[in-house]
């Protein structure tokens, strides 16, 4: 966080913006045209930061534990998608937790694009490229649609994601690296997810080889790489651009070390990452290599919900020593530098744009340790009421 508690606090919000932030006397003076409201007991954050999720999938409620991620992933292509009934859904859940801003992963972003352009989410959409084996021909297709920039507005900026090692192959990173270099626009890639991708990259086996024989899509003109996939997305440029990394749930001690040399961001996703049964997270180990950590829910398929809150739960629980500002930066001045808008959201400083939450509590220590949700969220100064929301249930 970039400041203190503030008790007795106010902020004024102005045109959008946030115009002055400190104690309520203070601003009740200096600031006497405002009109005030009183929310009683109740802390007042930041807009929280979701920056990794799949708003498309939030109709894809999870069911049991996978016998794997490669069956989760096969069981999850089976399923039909209703995108414009999942994306209404995604946005109703992320405003009811208190979330302001979410990196969405979009395969169809020519769809979500559209019902998100207009708000009240504020949304970086990465258009998520495939394009590996007998599907590298659907590269040039899937690039245009990827990074369309007709759709972006006041509250979508659009960015890029080739997906992972195991469906893009390094042409198509480094033309997605490309376009981001060139057009400053945000990168995003899934890494380190699986020890599978490791096994697929060195010599085409193992769990995402079976997926390519199920998908009946293979050929043998697809590239190795011995190293893993850390130090694959060294060799490719990505490490060293301050782009988003979703996952990273395997990554030894050498790989520690290529991750802090570089600007990249982790997202962690803890209650996705327990649904998978993967290893401790070295989210820890990773700040303290002055790695920029963020926090995300993934979808709704490996999470029980788009509460990101319950995320950072999640983490008091496992890291009781951590202070609660410090986890509270993973879901917004942390989370806004991984999508690369951390100068306009991600804390209550003037002349940011006045995303905000207020949940009845007495101090941040409070909000983690109860189930409490938001009692009022604002987007661009906009108060979004509960009536504003559709049921949760999909």
């Amino acid at each position: 966080m970039d400041r203190p508690p503030i008790r007795d606090g106010a902020v004024v919000l102005s045109n959008g913006k946030i115009a002055a932030i400190g104690s309520a006397g203070d601003l009740r003076i200096n600031h006497a045209d405002a009109t005030p409201q009183d929310l009683g007991e109740s802390v007042l954050l930041p807009g929280l930061v979701n920056a990794h999720a799949h708003l498309e999938l939030s109709t894809h409620s999870r069911t049991g534990p996978p016998a794997s991620f490669v069956d989760w992933l096969i069981e999850l292509m089976g399923r039909s998608l209703d995108v414009q009934k999942a994306v209404e859904l995604g946005v109703a859940q992320s405003i009811r937790f208190g979330v302001t801003t979410v990196g969405d992963i979009s395969r169809q972003c020519a769809i979500t694009r559209p019902l998100l352009a207009a708000g009240p989410l504020r949304i970086v959409s990465y258009g998520e490229v495939q394009a590996m084996a007998q599907r590298r021909v659907l590269l040039d297709e899937r690039f245009a649609v990827a990074t369309d920039t007709s759709q972006e507005s006041e509250f979508l900026r659009v960015g890029v994601t080739p997906h992972a090692p195991y469906s893009i192959e390094p042409a198509g990173y480094r033309r997605c690296l490309d376009f981001a270099i060139r057009t400053a626009h945000p990168i995003a890639t899934h890494l380190a997810e699986t020890p599978g991708e490791a096994t697929f990259l060195a010599d085409h086996t193992g769990p995402f080889r079976e997926l390519w024989s199920w998908l009946n899509r293979w050929d043998d003109n697809v590239p190795k790489f011995s190293g893993g996939p850390i130090r694959y997305a060294k060799s490719l440029g990505l490490i060293n651009h301050p782009m988003l990394l979703a996952h990273v749930n395997y990554c030894d001690d050498d790989e520690m070390k290529i991750l802090a040399a570089g600007r990249a961001s982790v997202v962690y996703c803890p209650r996705t990452h327990a649904f998978f049964g993967h290893p401790p997270h070295r989210w820890r180990t990773m700040l303290q290599h002055g790695i920029n950590v963020a926090v995300g829910t993934d979808s709704c398929a490996s999470s029980p919900d788009l509460n990101l809150l319950d995320d950072l739960r999640l983490l008091r629980k496992l890291a009781p020593e951590i202070p609660a500002t410090d986890l509270l930066a993973m879901a917004t001045t942390r989370a806004a530098r991984a999508l690369g808008i951390e100068s306009q959201i991600g804390s209550l400083t003037p002349g940011k744009a006045a995303d905000a939450i207020a949940i009845p509590a007495i101090d941040l220590e409070d909000v983690l340790n109860r189930q409490t949700l938001p009692s009022a969220v604002w987007i661009n100064g906009r108060q979004i009421t509960t009536p504003f929301l559709p049921p949760l249930a999909a």
